[in-house]
């Protein structure tokens, strides 16, 4: 073999490792290759069911003081929350508003972050409590005018939801969400809404 044949062999030879190499460099996060990460509601659970009920402060309890005090409703939220990136990003917020038949009753959040991987997906529950109390007040002060659009009242609508959810026959939605993801210092809000 010649010099020359082995002086192409050899830069052939060192271009192919280059190449692979490269190819095999993960890519670095910037404003221009950060895509959006999807984020679907996988399902929603009602973790404890303590039936529908209420009273008011005149009640004289068996120890203590009555208060207003209410059934509770604490719901599971599951999130599937897809990476379409060739780099992991960490999600770092994550909240949205609970609504029921369009009517926003709660505002949760999820403080804890996590790390997912290049094309994958990861899973995030998210809890929410709401009781009767504090929904009624909601549905008497902001979301009075639209209890009277709908030609009901706050205790036929509390009613419904609590006997109903738990078989899940009531619209439960996600609002106005909105998660935070970070990568090499490149951040991204991103918006998201679902009904289930």
């Amino acid at each position: 073999m010649n010099r020359k044949t082995a002086l192409l062999i050899a830069f052939f030879f060192g271009a192919g490792l280059i190449f692979i190499s490269c190819a095999g460099m993960p890519t670095k996060p910037t404003e221009a290759n950060f895509k959006a990460p999807a984020i679907a509601l996988e399902s929603v659970q009602v973790t404890q069911y303590n039936g529908y009920w209420y009273y008011g402060g005149n009640i004289t309890p068996t120890k203590g003081k009555a208060g207003a005090n209410s059934a509770m409703l604490p719901m599971a939220f599951l999130f599937n929350i897809t990476n379409p990136n060739d780099y992991p990003v960490k999600l770092d917020g994550f909240g949205f508003t609970v609504a029921i038949e369009d009517f926003e009753v709660n505002m949760v959040n999820a403080f804890e972050t996590q790390w997912i991987p290049a094309g994958k997906t990861n899973q995030l529950t998210v809890m929410s409590i709401g009781d009767v109390h504090q929904t009624l007040l909601t549905l008497l002060l902001p979301s009075h005018e639209q209890v009277k659009a709908k030609n009901t009242t706050p205790w036929a609508l509390l009613e419904k939801w609590w006997t109903e959810i738990p078989n899940m026959t009531v619209p439960i939605q996600v609002k106005k969400g909105a998660a935070t993801f970070t990568a090499n210092g490149v951040q991204k809000v991103i918006p998201f809404a679902a009904t289930y």
